[in-house]
């Protein structure tokens, strides 16, 4: 009895998972049985032993016995565990966790504005950025073009990521808890305005329907001051816009090839520029931007440094486990038994069947059969 593999040349496999592996049994019941050794022919073989080419009967024979077999041919489906599961479901749930902090935050801006000093009785704090560096009226404007360029060119790269469910919600989830922990410190620390050019918008006094307004405002334009859209103060400590811009370049880096260093390099001088010309155009003070700066780095390295070793979820004598959100970091990544590679595919799955081959070309038995 043989065995051998079987392509489906009739139909493409439409996924991995279609491939199929065929073992195909041969009878070989009308083989003829084993030759019976004789005296003379043990001499005759011992004088020929010499030479090794097989005879013009022998060939013959053998392929008389190969196209007389008869075959059967039995499916085995093939199963492989899928370690990085989609889930698309948990996404969405993150990305609600995400827009939910992201609307808190714009109506804590709305509340701490009315708290507010008055810069003419409480100067702007002394600042050693400010002392050297005179204020620029058209860096913030680079800033916010920055952050656009960053912001835009991760959301295409991750559009073409074939994991972008697992990183999509990584990001989100990151997002949605830096703004948690801006939204406290703004509240907790009110601090001056830091720089006397800045205008901020009347005081509501306590007026729900001029504060729903201000936050319909705000979120139309994207918490931006370039649309129009941001006219409050408050939100200093620490600075929104360098989150955006250290977390979209960090992200950009850790899901794109290594190779593209071009890449990284312009996406880093974006980030730079930006966050240097915050302080520049006297926006923010200058502990606002170390102070989002560390936060953000540090829990993207935190969390990739247990979402990417697989040893420390578990270990009791992991420290890193004993962060609040950790109940959140097990429910995102439970399924996910390995490093998400840096790998692309189109946003839009197209029909494999055109692309992909069978899962193999030629078996054994159909070559010899066709001989």
């Amino acid at each position: 009895m043989a065995a051998s593999q079987f392509p489906d040349s009739g139909e493409h496999a439409s996924d991995s998972s279609g491939c199929h592996v065929e073992v195909t049994v041969a009878d070989s019941s009308q083989a003829t049985p084993p030759r019976q050794t004789h005296p003379a022919s043990d001499t005759l073989d011992s004088v020929r032993k010499g030479d090794e080419r097989p005879s013009r009967l022998s060939r013959s024979f053998a392929k008389v016995l190969r196209k007389n077999q008869d075959y059967i041919r039995i499916t085995i489906p093939v199963t492989r565990l899928d370690r990085l599961p989609p889930e698309w479901w948990k996404t969405g749930l993150v990305f609600m966790w995400a827009g939910f902090n992201l609307f808190c935050t714009t109506v804590m801006i709305t509340v701490v504005n009315d708290r507010v000093p008055n810069k003419s009785e409480n100067p702007p704090l002394p600042d050693k950025f400010f002392d050297y560096i005179p204020r620029q009226e058209w860096a913030f404007k680079v800033t916010e073009v920055n952050g656009m360029i960053l912001v835009t060119a991760w959301f295409f790269q991750w559009l073409f990521l074939k994991h972008r469910s697992i990183v999509g919600r990584r990001f989100f989830f990151l997002m949605g808890t830096l703004y948690l922990y801006r939204m406290v410190t703004m509240y907790i620390t009110t601090l001056p305005v830091p720089s006397m050019h800045m205008n901020c918008a009347p005081k509501l006094d306590g007026d729900s329907i001029g504060m729903v307004h201000r936050v319909l405002q705000l979120l139309s334009g994207g918490g931006l001051t370039i649309t129009g859209s941001h006219m409050m103060c408050g939100d200093f400590l620490y600075s929104g816009h360098t989150v955006m811009l250290t977390l979209t370049f960090l992200f950009i880096r850790e899901y794109s090839p290594r190779s593209l260093w071009w890449y990284h390099l312009i996406c880093w001088l974006l980030s730079a520029v930006g966050v240097v010309f915050i302080l520049v155009a006297h926006e923010h003070y200058s502990v606002d931007v170390v102070v989002a700066y560390f936060i953000t780095s540090r829990l993207f390295w935190w969390y990739h440094t247990m979402a990417n070793n697989q040893s420390l979820r578990d270990s009791p004598h992991n420290y890193l486990n004993r962060v609040w959100w950790r109940y959140f970091f097990r429910f995102m990544e439970r399924n996910v038994r390995s490093t998400v590679p840096c790998t692309f595919s189109w946003p839009v799955q197209l029909p494999t069947a055109c692309f992909k081959m069978p899962c193999g070309r030629y078996s054994i038995v159909q070559s010899v059969r066709e001989e």
